[in-house]
């Protein structure tokens, strides 16, 4: 993204304003390869294919803010390599994930992972290292890193089904397992801040398997963590929670586990998600990202997009899709958001009200 833009995101995130409402698009390599044509295996290993990707869409695209901007992954591979777990790549696909076979009562002879030596981290680091001066260069900023959360990174150790039994069944190994994964996503986290530099001033985290829990396994087994993480980075930073399952039963208590924005799945209206919300954080969504955003036509687009800036009302909105772009969605789709959401910017150019909650 340009760095008006990410000033335009951070104001709405943190509250400042509620209008214009920018929108946003979490994109990475299932969708891009994808709308580009290109290999996975090109677009994770070679720089070059990267850097002009991202580029590409950027260009094409300008009114829309790309997030977390100029994100350098593997798919969902760093997290889980630097524990160990076998990663298998495709030419033309995402990568998989292999869990190696662990039991929990060998967790004390786990090391800590490091992200500067283990699996796939250093790669994403180098890559960061040796690309940032041209992406600034080219008028772009990287303002915002990326991590998987302590219990996305646990179940592609574990395994999600054998991760949910574990919650049951031994929950204090889930608290030493995630009080690994969890600093490991603090250290990851770090270590892109410190190549990165000063332009970063907040981070994406990703962790659905949250919404897999109840509201009491919530509070045990998330909250503590998510938390813990928030804590770490300055007050300041723009904290942005991405869960696209089904977080009704912990929604109430996101915001204070120190998340500005939660971009959140389908199954909740944007009127019900400001509702519970309450003015307490931002939100960045809604439009149904397969049924509609793949799968409709521009008009149906259109519609959906205005139907969640209605019913988000005057509450913090950023316009997404309900979780990350899926693959597929094409670019006539795209466009019918940004329309849609240049209409509605228009007609709502007066000043809006101060609530109080801001």
């Amino acid at each position: 993204m340009r760095p008006e833009q990410w000033q335009a995101f951070k104001r709405i995130a943190k509250r400042q304003s509620t209008r214009p409402v920018p929108m946003a698009l979490i994109v990475d390599s299932p969708w891009m390869t994808g709308y580009l044509g290109i290999r996975h295996l090109d677009y994770y290993f070679d720089t070059e294919v990267w850097f002009e990707s991202n580029l590409k869409i950027m260009r094409e695209f300008p009114e829309t803010i790309f997030f977390p901007s100029w994100w350098a992954e593997c798919g969902m591979a760093a997290e889980p390599s630097a524990l160990g777990v076998r990663i298998r790549f495709w030419k033309n696909q995402t990568p998989g994930e292999e869990r190696i076979p662990f039991h929990l009562d060998d967790l004390d002879q786990l090391s800590q992972p490091d992200p500067h030596t283990d699996g796939f981290m250093p790669l994403i680091l180098h890559r960061y290292e040796k690309m940032k001066q041209r992406i600034f260069d080219a008028g772009y900023t990287i303002p915002v890193v990326a991590a998987r959360g302590p219990l996305c990174t646990a179940s592609f150790f574990r395994g999600v089904t054998n991760l949910m039994m574990d919650v049951v069944e031994s929950p204090d190994r889930v608290a030493k397992l995630l009080d690994i994964t969890t600093t490991l996503t603090i250290d990851w986290i770090k270590a892109q801040t410190e190549i990165i530099g000063p332009s970063v001033e907040g981070f994406l985290l990703l962790d659905d398997i949250v919404g897999f829990l109840s509201h009491e396994h919530y509070e045990e087994f998330a909250h503590p963590y998510l938390k813990r993480i928030c804590d770490v980075f300055p007050a300041d930073w723009v904290k942005v929670y991405h869960n696209d399952a089904n977080v009704s039963a912990c929604l109430d208590l996101l915001p204070d586990a120190g998340f500005d924005v939660l971009n959140w799945g389908k199954q909740l209206s944007a009127a019900e998600a400001a509702r519970r919300v309450g003015g307490r954080m931002c939100l960045m969504g809604n439009v149904n990202p397969l049924e509609i955003g793949v799968r409709g036509t521009p008009d149906e687009v259109a519609a959906a997009t205005r139907e969640v800036l209605q019913n988000a009302g005057t509450h913090p909105l950023i316009l997404s899709v309900g979780g990350g772009v899926s693959m597929g969605m094409p670019t006539a789709n795209i466009r019918a958001m940004i329309t849609a959401l240049t209409e509605f910017n228009r007609q709502g150019k007066q000043k809006c009200p101060r609530l109080s909650w801001w």
